[in-house]
């Protein structure tokens, strides 16, 4: 398996929905791609979005207390709701 690919989206003080997502990291064909960062819960919706396009072959949610919980597969080897064992730094 490819290394994770890591999608920092956190926020330091409040935002709106209009301020934009960062710009997506290199995503290599079949790769995992882990959304973190404290924002709001419809950020994290925007970048699921955003990512449903690449060419990731899943993405998950980091949660510090489980690690990555994957809430996208277009890959048999990565299923929804499987918690990936991760910490980040």
């Amino acid at each position: 398996m490819l290394e994770p690919v890591i999608y920092s989206i956190g926020v330091s003080s409040p935002i709106t929905p209009s301020e934009p997502l960062p710009p997506l990291p290199a995503i290599p064909r079949g790769s995992l791609v882990v959304v973190e960062g404290r924002a709001p819960i419809w950020r994290y919706g925007m970048a699921l979005h955003l990512l449903h396009g690449s060419p990731a072959a899943a993405i998950a949610f980091y949660d510090p207390r489980l690690g990555a919980v994957v809430v996208a597969s277009h890959n048999p080897g990565f299923a929804l709701g499987q918690v990936i064992d991760l910490t980040l730094p």
